[in-house]
């Protein structure tokens, strides 16, 4: 079944320098001045707007090639597609050769997902829910959290992500996680990607976060960051496949806690100085690329493009410990409100990296790796459902899958002057947010976001992954 008024859709969209065609389901784009850059496809569930915006910069971003060599050999984009800021649709994948593409990651490096469970009822939760909601308010948004680590810490930190951090803690314990169970930690690496470890450098970290000796009072970690970025208290709503969960230590009635949340200012550091080098070693005298798009070629540059991958590799390091320290702190105050629980991770996985895949590398910028039996966390808005998936390791769209449900307004449009401030009309009745600002609840309420079960389903159709439960959101903070 084809859109209503497709034709004229396609023929708007060829004024504006867009190749496109349907089928089932699937738009195909490509530049018109760029008949041989790869075909990015779309997969977008019926009845969903088609941003022209979203597939100009999508085509841009599959049309990207370096003249000393290096292409762009594969594109598409899941479901929740929809146009980035900075001139990069979020959604899209890319697999490249002989290049990397600092811009198609951006800023927010390893911005990612984190899901724990709880042998906890909702009826024990919310007879102590206002004191857990206190302690938590003092760690996410008034500073009480103690995150203090050595110089070797940070160090360890981003060289080695996850292992050697736990390696340097174990010797000597700082801050709140004296109180934390550090093997339970070592122990829940293997349900985190990589590991939680990537091949990082301390020395191209920002020169603030690694002196030589004393104690590191990092303001950035443990934080949720703003936009889109949320802790969510859940219940685990509905087991679709019971084997995969109970495998997983999944069940109906418990509760769960979801963390969105990246590098932070690392990566903005990080994703911006190479942005900038990448525009710098352009070839002089040749013109910039009409998108602005600067690759990096590894037959021009292959040091420089080892140098970004490594520096990309230690903001991921970071972003990787900022979340399980925003789950710790979680984790910390459940046992100090509601005593003996455990809250075991079931995954940890990234949404804004680039890694090592196919014939070169696979460039995700707001899409999950979903490999063959790998957990997909798959969030909805905060009065909406968010799932737990399985990936199926789909080639056509990159082993990948959406991030989540993708927006549908913008912030500025649901703060725009004489935008409705209905309650119902945002769909923010009956929604539990905990949050020091109201615009943020306003930018973030339901209604800024497509509806999720529309975007799940296609995937499953698609063969992209599989339900393994549905979660349903308790409260939700929102920095």
């Amino acid at each position: 079944m084809q859109p209503k008024n497709l034709k004229r859709l396609l023929r708007a969209l060829e004024r504006q320098g867009l190749d496109v065609t349907y089928n089932n389901r699937t738009y195909s784009v490509r530049l018109l001045n760029s008949p041989d850059a790869p075909v990015a496809e779309v997969l977008l569930p019926e009845g969903f707007p088609v941003e022209a915006k979203a597939l100009k910069q999508l085509a841009n971003l599959a049309s990207v090639r370096h003249p000393s060599g290096g292409c762009v050999c594969r594109a598409c984009a899941t479901p929740d597609f929809h146009p980035g800021d900075a001139g990069v649709a979020i959604g899209s994948i890319v697999e490249t050769v002989g290049q990397v593409i600092p811009g198609a990651v951006g800023s927010d490096i390893n911005c990612g997902m984190r899901l724990h469970v709880a042998d906890l009822t909702i009826d024990e939760f919310m007879a102590k829910r206002d004191q857990f909601v206190e302690k938590m308010k003092g760690d996410y948004f008034f500073g009480t959290r103690d995150v203090t680590m050595t110089a070797e810490a940070m160090r360890s930190l981003f060289q080695y992500g996850i292992p050697g951090w736990l390696d340097t803690m174990l010797d000597r314990p700082t801050g709140s996680v004296v109180k934390s169970d550090l093997q339970q930690l070592a122990q829940e690496s293997d349900r985190i990607f990589l590991g939680g470890s990537m091949d990082g450098d301390w020395k191209l970290a920002p020169e603030e976060l690694v002196p030589d000796t004393g104690m590191i009072r990092d303001g950035g970690l443990a934080t949720i960051g703003g936009g889109n970025h949320f802790v969510e208290v859940q219940r685990v709503d509905k087991v679709e496949n019971r084997p995969l969960a109970h495998a997983w230590g999944v069940r109906e009635g418990q509760l769960a806690f979801m963390i969105h949340s990246g590098s932070r200012n690392v990566g903005k550091y990080i994703g911006g100085m190479w942005r900038d080098k990448a525009k710098a070693t352009w070839q002089k005298g040749l013109k910039y690329p009409d998108s602005q798009i600067f690759p990096l070629s590894t037959h021009s540059h292959p040091e420089l493009v080892a140098s970004y991958l490594q520096a990309e590799a230690t903001a991921a390091n970071y972003a990787f410990i900022n979340r399980l320290l925003l789950a710790e702190l979680l984790r910390l105050r459940l046992r100090e409100v509601y005593k003996d629980v455990e809250a075991p991770l079931i995954y940890d996985l990234p949404h804004n990296i680039t890694l090592p895949e196919g014939k070169g590398w696979v460039t995700r910028k707001g899409a999950c790796p979903a490999h063959t039996g790998q957990p997909v966390i798959i969030p909805g808005s905060m009065g909406a459902y968010s799932y737990l998936m399985v990936g199926k390791g789909n080639p056509a769209f990159c082993n990948s899958a959406s991030h989540g449900a993708g927006r549908i307004r913008s912030r500025f449009d649901l703060n725009r002057r004489g935008a409705s401030q209905n309650e119902a009309e945002l769909g923010l009745t009956g929604i539990d947010c905990i949050t020091l600002r109201e615009e943020r609840r306003i930018e973030e309420a339901p209604a800024a976001y497509k509806p999720i079960q529309s975007v799940i389903h296609v995937q499953v159709e698609a063969e992209m992954v599989d339900v393994v439960a549905r979660l349903s959101p308790v409260l939700t903070f929102k920095a």
